[in-house]
């Protein structure tokens, strides 16, 4: 018997009598939590989308019958667009993530710069935990501002990168600008990157050779926690012990075999929050797969299903585009377009309807989703989808 699958029936038996979201979606299936000891029984649990958490927590607010602990277990509460929330108990702050920076070589001596974002969301949190725990020191930095992060590079000595790798190259530049090189001329020895379209491995290698250092890259989402991590040498991402890892049919949500394309879905053995068999919308393979049937090594994206666009590391959804009619006028329509343009995402938001001020539609986007938009257009009509995604990249 797979001693993780004897982990998740203990937990499940926990959380479900505190959570009456879980234990109804347990009835439904006819599961008994000691049930999911047994090897294949988890299968048979319908996969939970993303969308799906998103109406249930709207009806049920704010988490929807899944929490499974007291609010004073809960460290944070983050809030990303949607609306949806996710708590993160007080046991679990680096959600996972100080494996990630532990087999990129980070640790004690290490002072790292991040700069994701602190503001409800919950990339910035996680990220200095995870860093923290591995033992290095975390300036608390936020994304922005770049001409003081370029000072903070140079005066506090800063060995590693935290954020996006867009924002990395737009500090890279200006760091060159002000010292005349980054190679050679900085502390920087490694950075911890936040993935993009396209041939991202190839854009890191191009990164790598033009700056001297190393990069670094894992998987993990705002429900999930880190859910695989890149290991010196081998392909892919080795999955997190904490997370039980599928690959699944995005149809039928059955487990496929390895080197077949399917949805990433994830089960967590933490307590508080039990995510099981979630639905990340990812699509991607298994390398690798264990005696228990579960996934230990993961191969890149490849693709997602649904609806979600990930725009600035944030998910944008055709809710968002509804949401931002209604907030306009009853007679507004609204569409998102995200135009990818040499690895910068560019939001055009097209409308039509009674017109009204841009910054009045700046603002109702931003307050709906916290991204900022590059181009608004009024047209006669909209024919199509409400989100649409044009990855010149690709």
């Amino acid at each position: 018997m797979s001693d993780r699958l004897t982990r998740l029936a203990e937990a499940v038996a926990q959380a479900e009598r505190r959570a009456p979201a879980l234990a109804a979606r347990l009835r439904a299936a006819r599961i008994a939590p000691a049930d999911l000891a047994r090897p294949g029984v988890l299968d048979s649990l319908p996969v939970l989308q993303k969308t799906d958490l998103m109406a249930q927590q709207a009806v049920d607010p704010p988490f929807a019958g899944y929490l499974s602990c007291d609010m004073s277990d809960v460290a944070h509460v983050f809030a990303s667009p949607g609306p949806i929330f996710e708590p993160v108990l007080r046991s679990q702050e680096a959600y996972g993530f100080d494996r990630m920076f532990r087999a990129g070589g980070l640790g004690p001596g290490d002072i790292a710069l991040n700069t994701w974002s602190y503001h409800l969301v919950p990339a910035g949190l996680i990220f200095d935990a995870g860093a923290r725990a591995a033992g290095a020191t975390v300036i608390p930095s936020g994304p922005g501002q770049t001409d003081l992060q370029v000072q903070l590079m140079a005066t506090l000595g800063v060995t590693a990168f935290l954020g996006s790798t867009a924002y990395f190259e737009k500090v890279a530049q200006a760091y060159a600008d002000r010292h005349g090189a980054t190679a050679g001329h900085w502390p920087l020895r490694r950075a911890f990157l936040g993935g993009e379209p396209g041939d991202w491995m190839a854009k890191r290698a191009r990164l790598e050779a033009a700056h001297g250092i190393t990069t670094h890259g894992a998987y993990g989402t705002a429900d999930l926690g880190l859910v695989g991590f890149e290991e010196t040498g081998q392909p892919g991402y080795a999955c997190n012990p904490d997370r039980l890892v599928q690959i699944c049919d995005p149809d039928s949500s059955a487990p496929l075999p390895a080197g077949t394309p399917g949805q990433i879905v994830v089960t967590t053995l933490a307590r508080g929050w039990p995510m099981i068999r979630f639905g990340t919308g990812d699509l991607a393979q298994a390398l690798d797969i264990g005696p228990d049937g579960l996934v230990t090594r993961l191969s890149g994206l490849s693709g997602r299903i649904g609806d979600g666009v990930k725009v600035r590391e944030i998910f944008l959804y055709a809710a968002h585009a509804k949401a931002l009619a209604a907030a306009l006028g009853p007679d507004v329509a609204a569409r998102i377009r995200v135009v990818r343009e040499d690895g910068i995402d560019r939001i055009v938001i097209e409308l039509t309807g009674t017109r009204c001020t841009d910054g009045r539609v700046q603002e109702a986007f931003h307050r709906i989703t916290r991204l900022r938009v590059d181009h608004i257009r009024w047209a006669a009509r909209l024919t199509g989808t409400d989100l649409l995604e044009d990855n010149r990249d690709f």
